[in-house]
């Protein structure tokens, strides 16, 4: 081969290698809708991580419970990160969502909270309780409530059981029917409520550790899961940032803050016992 030959043909294979370099180097992108608290936040420490390891996150922040699905199943994120898998079923169900999880997160515990009284004696005759509005969270409030005597529910109606379910309510007790993350700001204002303990904490409302009961923190059903589109569940970039996110101790640090230094609140779902 000619040296002029030989030169240009080094050219084109240097520029060949250079052009893959650039790919190589280049940062993957995920957008990812989270709700404020423990959710959020330990998705903001992942995505500093991530992004040494080549993952730019953004992370966009919702304050309800339904924009997010409606989000990543136009394309408009690539993932979420708040719901447990019967939420999301329902979800699906309702509104023909092409979504699934990607990956399981954070079991966060349920709790029933007053500010006006130290016991479920005292609620009173006609007391108001505070609970979620959406069907599934709904259903785990009242199963709670049941459980510690304040209401009986038709048999085996489960986690998806409303108030239109309750067939014994001996206190006549009204209920106020909010936005999950909600639930905290209308706590003062009724007489018992259902409590997620990571927004507690996260709006420094009253102590997430003084509730009056608490649901099984055991049931795995309910964990966080990362939500994306159904023919995403196996992008490579998605899962990597899942890896990042179940391996960092820093966030197993956040999350242990985030609920109140309180492993009673929480478990990490993704952990075999």
């Amino acid at each position: 081969m000619q040296p002029s030959r030989l030169f240009r043909h080094l050219l084109v294979v240097l520029t060949v290698l250079s052009a893959h370099a650039g790919v190589a180097h280049a940062a993957d992108k995920l957008r990812i809708g989270v709700v404020p608290g423990a959710y959020g936040d330990s998705i903001a420490v992942a995505a500093k991580e991530a992004k040494n390891q080549g993952i730019d996150v953004q992370v966009v922040e919702f304050t309800d419970w339904t924009t997010p699905n409606v989000a990543v199943d136009a394309g408009d994120l690539d993932l979420n990160y708040f719901q447990h898998q019967p939420f999301l079923d329902n979800a699906i169900q309702k509104n023909g969502y092409k979504l699934a999880s990607a990956g399981t997160g954070i079991l966060a515990n349920v709790g029933l909270y007053s500010l006006k009284h130290k016991s479920f004696a005292q609620v009173p005759q006609g007391g108001k309780v505070g609970i979620a509005n959406d069907p599934v969270n709904q259903g785990r409030g009242l199963l709670l409530l049941q459980s510690v005597g304040l209401i009986k529910l038709k048999p085996n109606v489960g986690y998806l059981g409303s108030l239109n379910d309750i067939v014994e309510n001996p206190k006549k007790l009204n209920f106020v029917e909010v936005e999950g993350p909600q639930l905290v700001r209308i706590t003062p204002d009724v007489d018992l409520a259902q409590g997620y303990p990571h927004f507690i904490v996260a709006a420094k409302a009253f102590d997430p550790s003084s509730g009056l009961a608490y649901s099984g923190i055991e049931d795995a059903r309910f964990a966080i899961q990362f939500v994306t589109k159904a023919s995403r569940v196996n992008d490579p970039v998605i899962q990597k940032f899942i890896r990042i996110y179940q391996n960092s101790e820093t966030v197993k640090a956040d999350i242990h803050r985030a609920f109140n230094s309180d492993k009673r609140l929480y478990t990490l779902a993704w952990q075999k016992p």
